[in-house]
């Protein structure tokens, strides 16, 4: 998508004054309501997110929903600024949600007040930077909007305007002042309305009382009346009107700070002094529409054509000392002046309004001078301002070197620093901060990584240069976050904005905290959803488990205890994630027959037995059916996979058969001991008891005979098919597997033919357990090579016991007739 897409509404000319407050609703949103808050003091605004550590689950409850809810929007919207819009409103309700919840409760919620805190912090960021950089794609792609303008000759205004259309910095400055004086205006909630309530229309009716009727002391008041007579006749008022000045000057300094210059007039003539509120309308540039109009109808002039003188003056009463301070930081707002201003600013948002509204305003006087509009009695300015080299750079400068501990506090807060550098477009100071947090002493907010984390996605959305391992660790400690929350269906979303290898590393490593099945294939249905790479994650997690087993590949010779401890159950289970999605079947194969060729060394049946009861039977069946219709056959690792699997199929099932030919031998029908007596009821229940006998013993044989086959088989079928060898030597070399196979090779083939020799030997089949001796030597195959010598020679010495038992019948010592 390209960044032209993201302007729908191009906000077109958006500076018609200098150092005004004019409000721009298509760039910041004005839509207050609901902020104002009534539960929390203004302390509220400087608490730190420290706060969000407490146990009271109030704030949380209420903010916990913003996790799904931004990546919602995250997910569905397709243009970056609507996105923002929609942040802006997520973090706004859920804002009066937190002020609902704490009046509701009728307690005050530490944690409801450091959450709310942090989300107002929130919210004016997200706000700051749609501000910004609508601003900047607009600038960078939207040409039909930056025009160029004629030169203007006649008009103060027109000369701003084009300053504003082609000078970023002085743009960029006026939206930050813009977005500083909303968040005032966020802050006063009904303040407007409510500080008119004690207006008076009188002008210092006390005062005025005083001198109509004498009253005795006050011939030490001022004499006069006019604005100017408390400094002029060096006398003072009466104190009850020396106190509503005072309250009404901060009133208004309050309101100027908000950009309610319109507010703060209208307030000033309620008190009855619209000569104050005369003082605070000459900041309007002069423009005279008729001087380039063709119509022969006059248009009304706009602003002040003495602007410059109603500017000198302004810059003396600020620095007037005997004013009241906020009378003074009111003309030094309008007139520039930074060092009156600065000793009212209490907090990070009030200096860097006045130092970015001190930069405008010596930027546009350096403009009307370079090109000729500006007055002659602003040479009254001191040159220090109308030459001054402000920077963006240099506010931010100027602000670490603040004497107020307050707001040097503030300049480190995680918000202002994002804040600073989203104004200085400075991403690479910014990542590096994020990294400094991230490896701090103490763990981050959650609510504060989620907007770090939605933030560099941002960043990312719009295509800039970002330092990818630090925005790798910003989602990565967010991932962490949502686990910790129990947010895990959220965590595939974000794990996909990762690059591949590190989505699949990363995703492996939260399945694998996993153990319930239906969580366990709803993460792979969010993880397909969500494009990953779903076969590489579960063959990691499989073999992220399994190395994790520092215990070697040793061949057990003697019987070992067979109960399977917990970390082997660990082993088994995990096997499960390759079987949730049948596509993954070889990989389920090729893993399994690793745990069991590990388990068969150390003897451990029935944790072999464990894993092969966790593959679905038609997994073989699977394999194939995957591959059919393919222009390629089944790979020769699949296949070698397959025949493994096959091989301990074989085993186990001649492992059952021996073990039910040995129950079988072993409950033998018992012949019944006869009772002695010469009674014919005694005898005949003897003979019953003798025929029931003979019968159970008959289908005892019978039985023997079966089983004695079927081990027969099962084991033949080991010996001559080349057990635990692959079919298909072309397949990538194991070397690590080829050993393991040779090894359990040579551990359980001679343990077949010793079962063998003993089933057929307990059977009477001492000349079929003589050709063992053929088998094992023939050269077909080799089975002589998997046999320890010390074993050969012991399963040679019981095939002796065979012959022996062979010559006392009558027979050769292989079991065939002797010739007469």
């Amino acid at each position: 998508m390209s960044a032209r897409s993201h302007l729908r509404n191009p906000p077109g000319s958006l500076f018609r004054q200098a150092v005004t407050p004019r409000r721009y609703p298509d760039v910041l949103s004005m839509n207050t309501s609901g902020l104002a808050d009534t539960s929390f003091t203004d302390d509220d605004t400087n608490l730190s997110s420290d706060l969000l550590n407490g146990d009271d689950p109030l704030g949380e409850a209420a903010a916990g929903s913003l996790f799904p809810e931004f990546l919602a929007s995250f997910l569905k919207s397709s243009d970056l600024f609507d996105l923002l819009k929609d942040y802006q409103d997520l973090c706004r309700g859920k804002i009066a949600a937190l002020q609902h919840a704490v009046l509701g409760s009728g307690r005050r919620s530490k944690t409801a007040v450091g959450v709310k805190w942090i989300l107002q912090q929130e919210l004016n960021t997200w706000r700051l930077i749609n501000s910004l950089y609508r601003d900047r794609v607009q600038a960078e792609f939207g040409d039909d909007v930056m025009t160029d303008l004629p030169v203007p000759s006649e008009s103060e205004r027109l000369v701003v305007d084009q300053l504003f259309q082609c000078d970023k910095v002085v743009r960029q400055s006026q939206l930050v002042v813009d977005w500083l004086e909303s968040i005032a205006r966020d802050r006063m909630g009904h303040f407007a309305d409510n500080i008119e309530c004690y207006a008076k229309n009188v002008y210092w009716e006390n005062t005025l009382h005083a001198l109509k009727v004498r009253r005795t002391g006050s011939a030490a008041l001022v004499t006069e009346l006019d604005p100017d007579a408390p400094v002029r006749l060096q006398r003072p008022l009466v104190d009850l009107d020396r106190e509503d000045d005072n309250r009404l000057l901060q009133d208004l300094f309050t309101l100027i700070r908000a950009g309610m210059i319109e507010q703060a007039q209208r307030l000033c003539k309620r008190c009855g002094q619209a000569w104050r509120a005369a003082t605070l309308e000459g900041w309007k540039l002069y423009h005279d529409p008729n001087i380039t109009s063709d119509s022969l109808r006059l248009q009304p002039v706009e602003g002040n054509p003495q602007r410059g003188i109603w500017k000198a003056c302004c810059w003396r009463m600020a620095e007037e000392q005997q004013l009241n301070r906020y009378e003074r930081a009111i003309y030094a707002a309008l007139s520039g002046n930074i060092k009156p201003l600065l000793p009212v600013c209490e907090s990070w948002e009030d200096c860097v309004w006045a130092h970015f509204k001190v930069m405008i305003d010596s930027l546009v006087e350096q403009e009307l001078m370079s090109s000729g509009m500006a007055h002659q009695d602003a040479d009254a300015l001191p040159r220090e301002h109308l030459e001054a080299n402000w920077t963006m750079n240099k506010v931010f400068e100027e602000l670490q070197a603040t004497e107020s501990k307050k707001v040097m506090e503030e300049t480190t807060e995680h918000y202002h620093v994002i804040q600073k550098a989203v104004i200085l477009e400075d991403l690479d100071g910014l990542l590096e901060d994020f990294s400094d947090w991230l490896t701090g002493p103490k763990p981050l907010p959650p609510h504060l990584l989620r907007f770090m984390t939605h933030l560099v996605l941002f960043y990312h959305s719009l295509g800039m240069a970002l330092k990818e391992d630090v925005c790798v660790d910003v989602i990565k400690s967010y991932v962490g976050v949502l686990i910790k929350e129990d947010q895990w269906e959220l965590v595939a979303s974000y794990v996909s904005q990762l690059p591949v290898d590190v989505a699949t590393v990363q995703y492996a490593s939260v399945l694998e905290t996993i153990s319930q099945s239906e969580r366990r294939k709803r993460c792979l249905h969010l993880a397909n959803d969500a494009g990953l790479d779903v076969a590489a994650i579960t063959k990691l997690v499989v073999e992220t488990v399994l190395g994790r087993d520092n215990t070697e590949f040793t061949l057990h010779t003697h019987t070992l205890d067979n109960a399977t401890t917990q970390e082997e159950l660990e082993k088994i289970d995990i096997i499960d994630w390759l079987l949730i999605d049948p596509a993954h079947r070889a990989e389920a194969l090729k893993q399994s027959n690793a745990i069991m060729r590990k388990f068969l060394a150390a003897q451990k049946l029935d944790a072999v037995k464990a894993v092969f009861s966790k593959l679905p039977e038609n997994s073989v069946t699977e394999i194939y059916r995957q591959w059919e219709g393919q222009d390629t056959p089944l790979p020769a690792e699949d296949e070698n996979a397959v025949r493994e699997h096959l091989c301990i199929r074989a085993y186990l099932e001649a492992h059952k058969a021996f073990n039910d030919w040995t129950n079988h031998i072993n409950s033998a029908p018992q012949r019944p001991d006869p009772a002695h007596q010469d009674k014919f009821t005694v005898r005949v229940a003897n003979e019953m008891r003798e025929k029931e006998y003979q019968s159970e013993y008959a289908r005892w044989e019978v039985g023997v005979g079966h089983l004695t086959v079927k081990v027969k088989e099962i084991i033949h079928s080991i010996l001559f098919g080349a057990w635990m060898v692959d079919s298909r030597q072309d397949a990538l070399e194991d070397v690590w597997r080829s050993r393991q196979m040779a090894t359990l090779r040579s551990l359980y083939l001679p343990r077949l033919c010793a079962l063998l020799l003993h089933v057929l030997q307990r059977s009477n089949q001492h000349q079929e357990a003589l050709r063992l001796a053929d088998i094992i030597a023939s050269d077909q195959h080799r089975l002589y090579e998997v046999f320890p010598k010390k074993e050969l020679s012991q399963f040679l010495q019981r095939l002796r016991d065979s012959s022996l038992l062979l010559l006392d019948d009558g027979l050769d010592a292989l079991g065939y007739q002797l010739k007469p």
